[in-house]
């Protein structure tokens, strides 16, 4: 009877689980608004704790070797929000000319390819039906895509511009955040539950060692890439060379597939000009992959993640699945926390059997 009560509970809790989930999801006008609500204000107390767990490792170093620790602040955020200033007022407007020169170059770049295409096939006869049909309307794809690309930038401007407010507090968040570091980092440690902080700081000890200097030094790696990248591509006269330098450098933060995605927009504009440049732009996108995965990861990176290559490859394949270029790019610091979180999981629950035995 004991047995039967259970699987009632069970069964009753799980249907009242359900209509909760179904009620919630049909009163989602009255709870969504306020969800976006809470999300615009918190998402500078986000883009701030970040920014901020990205800098205090280096104004701890600096605290260490003698510095003042309010001059180490002051001193790496002017040098970091600077920087990132800098590169805003002298990058957002070349960036918008060079999109909108690819957007009215588009029709001129599609009757190129259609040369190409057209070339192709008067030496390639054998081709089977309907493949060049398929090839024109993949080039009509690629310039209506073209097309919208400046549309697409002005709405995101729009809502950078509307944002900006918000963002503009950003910076001013992140200052008290790194000042009062150690008083946040207090006042969550007494906020939270007694059984829980011990175990809790172990876990976000171990996270950090696997997946802190694995984004500080990727994003370093991406910016060295990046610039490097851009000054060849302009010294090479290939077009759009900031445009496509920061193509290159943000796709390098995707492991073993990055630089091949970040090699096809450049190809495609190198493509345009002459085979020469399509070369000189394969040898400098993927010379600079070498050289980033000899010299500067294993020196700027290292081997934080401690993690298999097939690992890796999987949850690359599956984030990408998912969310696509965004997917990629998270899949990795994803899978460092699910890691850490497996195997205290693991230990807890192994404890938690040892202990009543050992009673």
């Amino acid at each position: 009877m004991d047995i039967r009560m259970k699987w009632f509970y069970r069964i009753g809790f799980l249907l009242l689980l359900l209509i909760a989930i179904y009620v919630f999801l049909k009163i989602r006008s009255v709870w969504v608004p306020i969800v976006r609500v809470a999300a615009i204000i918190a998402m500078p107390f986000v883009i701030s704790g970040f920014i901020t767990y990205l800098l205090h490792p280096i104004i701890e170093k600096l605290h260490e070797k003698g510095l003042h620790r309010g001059l180490a602040i002051i001193l790496i955020y002017v040098v970091f929000f600077g920087g990132i200033g800098l590169a805003l007022y002298k990058g957002i407007p070349a960036i918008i000319d060079q999109l909108k020169d690819l957007s009215e170059s588009a029709p001129v770049f599609a009757e190129q390819y259609r040369t190409y295409v057209g070339e192709l096939q008067s030496h390639t006869r054998e081709w089977p039906d309907g493949l060049q049909t398929r090839i024109n309307d993949g080039i009509d794809a690629f310039e209506q895509r073209l097309d919208s690309l400046l549309t697409i930038l002005v709405g995101i401007l729009i809502k950078f511009f509307n944002s900006a407010l918000i963002l503009m507090i950003i910076p001013f968040i992140t200052f008290y955040m790194l000042k009062d570091f150690k008083l946040i980092r207090r006042t969550v440690w007494y906020l939270t539950p007694k059984q829980w902080r011990k175990k809790g700081t172990q876990f976000l000890h171990d996270v950090d060692e696997s997946l802190g200097g694995y984004i500080r030094g990727q994003l370093l790696v991406c910016t060295i890439i990046g610039t490097v990248s851009t000054i060849l591509f302009w010294a090479f006269d290939l077009r759009y060379p900031l445009l496509l330098g920061l193509i290159v450098g943000a796709t390098n933060v995707i492991p073993y597939f990055g630089p091949f995605i970040g090699a096809v927009p450049a190809v495609i504009i190198a493509a345009t000009t002459s085979m020469k440049l399509v070369i000189i732009t394969l040898v400098i996108v993927f010379g600079l992959q070498f050289l980033e995965g000899n010299v500067l990861s294993p020196y700027i990176v290292g081997k934080s993640l401690h993690m298999h290559p097939l690992m890796i490859m999987a949850a690359l394949t599956a984030g990408g699945e998912i969310g696509g270029i965004l997917g990629l790019i998270l899949a990795v610091p994803v899978l460092a926390v699910l890691k850490v979180g497996i195997i205290h999981a693991k230990h807890h629950f192994m404890t938690t059997r040892t202990e009543p035995n050992s009673q």
